[in-house]
């Protein structure tokens, strides 16, 4: 859906929810223009969702708000981040990496390259304690949904000779005062190298090197979910939590019951933790009787 010249996107079956099309690369800085246009438009949606940018985060707006969160660095040269910000090891890790041959560069985006993140999604169908959703994806899926933002994307490999083993796809947002990291995976085969640390350092350095000033890595965490391997990855490799504004503006009856019932979070926010980590122990165990072939990356 368009509005405004703005995309969005629109989830949920009951409770229909609108936020921008790569909101945490995305931002609106004045809501009013698409909560008019989505008032008047035929298509129903209950309610507006929005953040506010990283160098910006004291509210600014009288709508209901949440405070959400980012994995962020605050980057000022690539030699601080290097010498004070990360942790030993990961900065261990990445020198590792140089030195069992992997190989980091910036790269254009070439059918050659989305190839090579073809092959990496297609490796394993388990991540993380949970299915993989690139995983059996074809070629020209990977390819349209890997060219998005093309104008405003920092593609950087990571290199075995010339065969692909890790990628970044970082994307800055239209003021260039943040960049996140949209996707971020390797070749689990190769994790004895440390690619994906190397790639951090390299997505780092291409902040830096563009004046860049904040690296994000998606949320430091979720609903009540407590500490996991891949927040432990974002600490090590210097990302702090830092909490942003997240407003919710109900445009319909529905959006306002559901405001007051707490039924615009997701339901894996609602869960408490004790029994969402009972499920998630549940969920991984059945992954490792279903695959006992793949073992997942941390």
């Amino acid at each position: 859906m368009v509005v405004c010249d703005r995309e969005l996107k629109i989830s949920g079956r009951f409770v229909r929810i609108a936020r921008l099309d790569g909101e945490k690369f995305r931002f609106v800085d004045d809501p009013k223009p698409i909560l008019e246009s989505l008032k008047q438009s035929h298509a129903r949606v209950d309610i507006f969702t929005f953040i506010q940018r990283l160098s910006d985060t004291k509210p600014r707006f009288t709508y209901p708000m949440e405070w959400d969160n980012l994995a962020a660095i605050s980057v000022s040269s690539f030699e601080n981040w290097w010498t004070k910000q990360i942790g030993f090891k990961a900065r261990n890790k990445a020198k590792q990496a140089e030195k069992k041959g992997v190989v980091i560069r910036e790269v254009p985006f070439s059918e050659g390259f989305v190839q090579g993140i073809w092959k990496i999604y297609n490796e394993c169908p388990i991540r993380q304690g949970r299915r993989f959703p690139h995983y059996g994806k074809d070629f020209e899926t990977v390819y349209r949904e890997a060219a998005t933002y093309l104008d405003s994307s920092v593609f950087i490999g990571a290199f075995i000779e010339e065969r692909l083993i890790g990628f970044v796809k970082l994307l800055v947002d239209e003021n260039a005062v943040q960049a996140g990291l949209l996707n971020i995976v390797s070749l689990i085969s190769e994790r004895d190298k440390a690619p994906t640390n190397a790639l951090v350092a390299a997505a780092v350095k291409a902040c830096a090197r563009r004046s860049i000033p904040f690296l994000t890595y998606s949320n430091f965490s979720y609903g009540s979910k407590q500490r996991d391997t891949l927040s432990d990855f974002k600490e090590r490799n210097a990302f702090q939590r830092v909490e942003v504004p997240r407003y919710h503006v109900p445009l319909t009856m529905t959006g306002q019951a559901a405001l007051r019932l707490g039924l615009h979070r997701r339901l894996s926010e609602r869960v408490p933790e004790s029994l969402a980590m009972r499920l998630r122990e549940v969920r991984e165990s059945w992954y490792k009787r279903r695959f006992p072939n793949f073992n997942e990356s941390a």
